[in-house]
């Protein structure tokens, strides 16, 4: 992989799928759609399984 993607894991894929598991918890609980309310879970479950993925690819130690 490239020290590129590595880094935009980091800084954008992994917060981001941080940010997709709240939303499905939102998802989940909130009274006024029920479209919402049945893929709470798998929004969550989405947001889960980026979230452990993204979290195993770190970027290497900076060179100078």
């Amino acid at each position: 992989m490239s020290p590129g993607f590595k880094k935009l894991s980091s800084g954008v894929f992994e917060p981001l799928s941080q940010v997709v598991m709240v939303a499905g918890i939102i998802a989940l609980v909130q009274p006024w759609n029920m479209f919402l309310h049945s893929y709470g879970l798998a929004i969550i479950l989405v947001g889960l399984v980026g979230f452990i993925v993204f979290s195993h690819i770190k970027p290497g130690p900076e060179e100078e």
